[in-house]
């Protein structure tokens, strides 16, 4: 693309989306939409639950709630904006949104992976040391610790936004995403991005590395600890109180992994391949994950499904 004929990035950046694809932008327009809704559906009444039923006012499902409002606000984000591009080819948007909706993305993604280290802990605390989980895991003690996921994540974000936010965009102005992803955005700055790229390095490892890390170590405790109860009906007990949240760490980071984790291919057609196979990589990451995050501790949580049923007769008793 000429980039003499390009408007400037300071009026407005062009999201391509799949605009090279327009049959697909159809569907994907239909099953992101539904995706969504289920979305707001499911995990606004985890939110509910755990707010009106007393028997969910434990630490567990205190940081569940804070993941379902993280989802809902992550999708948010940035679904609009894709359903958006799929209704308008070569969607524009102007700088200040891009931005916006770069930090807002960023914070919520940093804010999940630090709670989920946070939730690997209170399960830690809750297998490994039950009779200290009371005290260790007391209300004055989980407040500080989900204030702190989400100062956290705004934090990395205000970095990260304010830096690519200053760096000059004199060439082409179309991102190759369905989003101002701050990768794709980078790529047109038209100055050296090294301190960018250096600082989401640390960033990484502080809010991605190190959560991982964590969550490993306090798994291999778990299960250490679990292996050594007596009786199998207590494994397994013991094991049903964490597989929901393994599974949904499994689920977050193995995206990811496979996003950023893959080698690129240097040859011009399977490089084509790969943005249309990451493009729709992020879209799982960015959809189907928070979506199935309710569906995955509604299955596999006995409190949860019987708060829902709870919540339904009430509400019939009432009308």
């Amino acid at each position: 693309m000429d980039r003499s004929n390009q408007t400037s990035p300071l009026v407005g950046f062009i999201l391509l989306g799949l605009s090279a694809h327009p049959k697909l932008e159809k569907t994907l327009f239909v099953l992101i939409l539904l995706t969504y809704l289920v979305i707001l559906l499911g995990n606004g009444i985890l939110i509910l639950v755990t707010v009106l039923d007393s028997r969910l006012h434990t630490p567990m499902y205190f940081f569940l709630g804070n993941l379902s409002f993280l989802d809902i606000c992550y999708t948010t984000s940035s679904v609009p904006l894709i359903l958006d591009s799929f209704l308008t080819p070569r969607k524009t948007i102007s700088f200040s949104a891009c931005f916006g909706q770069m930090f807002l993305s960023f914070a919520m993604g940093a804010t999940e992976c630090v709670l989920l280290g946070m939730m690997a802990f209170d399960r830690y605390v809750a297998i490994c040391n039950p009779l200290r989980y009371p005290v260790v895991m007391s209300k004055v003690a989980c407040g500080p610790m989900a204030v702190g996921s989400w100062a956290a994540g705004i934090t990395n974000s205000v970095v990260q936004t304010s830096q690519a936010v200053r760096l000059p965009f004199c060439g082409d102005n179309v991102i190759n995403h369905f989003t101002c992803e701050i990768l794709a955005v980078l790529k047109l700055a038209c100055a050296d991005i090294s301190i960018n790229v250096i600082s989401m390095v640390v960033a990484n490892v502080i809010f991605l590395g190190i959560p991982v890390l964590f969550i490993f170590v306090s798994y291999v405790f778990i299960i250490a600890t679990i292996l050594r109860i007596p009786s199998g009906e207590g494994r397994k007990k013991a094991f049903s109180t964490c597989s929901a949240h393994l599974t949904v760490v499994f689920i977050f980071y193995g995206t990811i992994l496979f996003m950023y984790g893959k080698p690129k291919s240097k040859d011009p057609l399977g490089a084509d391949k790969e943005d249309f196979a990451d493009k729709l990589t992020s879209l799982f990451y960015g959809v189907v994950t928070p979506m199935l995050n309710p569906i995955i501790y509604s299955l596999r949580n006995k409190d949860v499904k019987a708060a829902v049923r709870n919540l339904v007769s009430q509400k019939h008793l009432t009308e």
